[in-house]
């Protein structure tokens, strides 16, 4: 007889001082999914893309400044034609095929975005990477409370997806820690998990994304 699926897995509960307070129930089909490198890959790709400013630009030939006549008849003069001093061959002329300002954002299905954050979820939660916070709620802005808390769980690298309320407390302590970042759950994304070592993530935050994908 085939044994039942397990749909809820176990990660950590931890408080911001380092301690263990027992462990959270993950659901399996948002944190439990097997890494697909490619998709990944396309996400992060479209993310950066996004974020591109694309406000690099060149003068090409009608851009830069300066007479537009002849410099010298076309033949008789043993001298290869020629047209204006604006021409790219030219010094100070214009930049041929240059770079102008434009978006390089492109495209990407929901799904595959949906898919992909679950799927980073998911990588940290193999990995053992996966921290969930039990408060997120500081009564006193400490600095050197939190950044304890951090190495006593030998965290030298994290991403915290809190609530849609940022504590005011938590957010200026760990505004100085370096490699350590803070998210709305809003705000979760694949980029920003992949490039911290360490997920935290609270229980209202875990309560949200679980509704998102399977409601």
């Amino acid at each position: 007889m085939k044994s039942k699926m397990v749909s809820q897995m176990k990660a950590k509960i931890v408080t911001l001082d380092g301690s263990a307070s027992g462990e959270a129930s993950l659901d399996k089909s948002v944190f439990g999914l097997e890494e697909r490198a490619d998709i990944l890959n396309r996400v992060v790709n479209w993310q950066r893309a996004k974020r591109q400013a694309g406000t690099h630009a060149a003068l090409n030939r009608s851009d830069v400044h300066g007479s537009t006549i002849k410099l010298f008849r076309q033949k008789g003069t043993g001298n290869a034609r020629t047209g204006n001093k604006k021409a790219p061959q030219k010094r100070g002329g214009g930049v041929a095929f240059g770079p102008v300002v434009r978006s390089h954002a492109h495209s990407l299905p929901k799904k595959i975005r949906a898919l992909g954050l679950k799927i980073a979820l998911s990588s940290k939660q193999k990995n053992g990477k996966i921290f969930v916070l039990k408060d997120e709620k500081v009564k006193t802005a400490k600095t050197s409370a939190v950044a304890k808390g951090f190495n006593k769980l030998g965290v030298k690298s994290a991403l915290l997806i809190v609530g849609e309320q940022v504590d005011e407390g938590l957010k200026k302590s760990v505004a100085n820690i370096k490699n350590v970042d803070l998210l709305p759950i809003q705000g979760a994304n694949v980029y920003d998990i992949l490039r911290r070592e360490n997920l935290f993530i609270t229980e209202s935050a875990i309560k949200k994304l679980e509704e998102r994908f399977n409601g």
